[in-house]
């Protein structure tokens, strides 16, 4: 490590006294609600910590014709005006050209806490247990952001610099693809040799992530009234067909697609097709004349977005050759939002192991390379010229009931956040 052990221990013993710190900057993002495309009130809440903190902060939205223009775009409502009201904020602890720079960036939006009644806790209360905080987007990814900023803030407070630029970012839409967060940043010029997505990863690197695609099948029915209900062709009886042939597709791969990387990080799984919403019908007496089944489909390195997609056409166009009425009336399969390749950095690479080596003096433990089942904004940094991983801390239920993040979990996170970042850009007395 080129960081020498009196500074190890001064950044150790700074982010230790600051821990009440974090978990209160913490606590007031996770009672600041940011479902994605909601985000402006949580951002405000992240500038005014930058700015306490005394960063050079800029905040921008997103210009929907620049970001859309770009082939990787994918966003949460793609039409113009859709980022109005939802900035990122990006601040910047400005370097020496000699010194390598490096991006620290999160995402400040999540998804829904829905259905609130199924929790034990406040989804927005930031309730302490033992440790852990609950809250929706409290592990997913609000204690990253904090364990981010506060890696900076220590380094400072020890009266040392990085010698290359680093930059802090807390972006919008990363559950919806990231194109008017991530990518917008990119596009606006934010570029650096090295970049980590502070997401939750339990302490582990994680190099690989998987590729996405948002689908809709449309499926028709012929409407009648209710007490004619025999004269109508209900569209939930031909939804039931499409939806369990998809349930039988995603076993079959299930089985069959294997890759390492991923069932390491996935619970045993290396890919998925998920069924998400259903919508269908507009009076309870008529009968249903159409249904609309939302889904994501994830695929591993190796596979191509054009087979994926013709694997799951092929399987609504057989379910509904066994149904005259499908036959005849043939669902509709709709491509839409998230849609990315999937992604692997070679763990030879300097700066991987520069992190795993951090991440290793930080929790004092062996740290692993894994691979998750999801998409993630680190796969956007490859195509501005630096390799993109993911680091940061833990905890369980992300997407669920129950979210909660360690909190014992958050000094360590920022001290091997703070040793990677003095390796990587260079170490210099402030």
């Amino acid at each position: 490590m080129v960081v020498d052990q009196r500074l190890l221990a001064a950044l150790r013993d700074r982010l230790s006294g600051q821990y009440e710190a974090m978990v209160n900057d913490l606590a007031t993002l996770v009672r600041t609600p940011s479902v994605v495309g909601h985000e402006g009130p949580a951002q405000a809440k992240v500038a005014s910590m930058y700015r306490r903190m005394g960063w050079s902060t800029e905040q921008f939205e997103a210009d929907y014709r620049t970001v859309s223009a770009h082939p990787a775009y994918c966003g949460w409502r793609e039409e113009p005006g859709a980022y109005a009201g939802r900035p990122n904020v990006v601040a910047t602890w400005v370097g020496k050209p000699e010194g390598r720079s490096l991006i620290l960036n999160g995402h400040v939006d999540t998804v829904s806490p829905e259905p609130v009644g199924e929790w034990s806790h406040d989804p927005f209360g930031a309730e302490i247990v033992e440790d852990r905080m609950y809250g929706r987007g409290a592990n997913d990814m609000k204690s990253g952001l904090v364990a981010a900023a506060y890696a900076l803030l220590a380094i400072r407070d020890c009266g040392v610099r990085p010698v290359g630029t680093v930059t802090l970012q807390s972006v919008i839409e990363e559950e919806a693809g990231g194109g008017g967060g991530t990518l917008a940043c990119f596009l606006k010029g934010y570029r650096a040799k090295a970049f980590v997505a502070v997401e939750p990863t339990r302490g582990q690197v994680r190099i690989a992530s998987a590729g996405i695609l948002y689908f809709r099948v449309r499926v028709k029915g012929r409407t009648a009234h209710a007490g004619n209900a025999h004269l109508g062709v209900n569209a939930i009886r031909g939804l039931n067909r499409i939806a369990q042939a998809l349930f039988e597709l995603d076993e079959r791969r299930g089985r069959e697609v294997r890759y390492p990387l991923f069932e390491s990080g996935s619970a045993g799984r290396s890919c998925h097709l998920s069924l998400g919403t259903v919508r269908g019908g507009d009076w309870p007496s008529t009968v249903c004349g159409w249904v609309d089944l939302e889904g994501r489909l994830s695929y591993v390195p190796g596979e191509t977005r054009t087979g994926l997609k013709q694997q799951l056409e092929e399987a609504v166009a057989a379910a509904a050759a066994g149904d005259r009425w499908l036959a005849e009336h043939p669902p509709a399969v709709e491509w839409f939002g998230w849609r990315c390749e999937p992604r692997y950095e070679d763990p030879t690479q300097p700066w991987l192991q520069v992190l795993r080596r951090s991440a290793e003096v930080a929790l004092g433990k062996r740290v692993e390379f894994v691979g998750r089942a999801s998409g993630v904004d680190s796969r956007f940094a490859h195509m501005f010229g630096a390799p993109g991983v993911c680091f940061g801390t833990a905890g369980e239920n992300n997407h669920g009931i129950d979210e909660y993040t360690d909190l014992r979990r958050l000094v360590p996170t920022a001290l091997a956040l703070a040793l990677a970042t003095l390796e990587w850009c260079g170490v210099e007395r402030a």
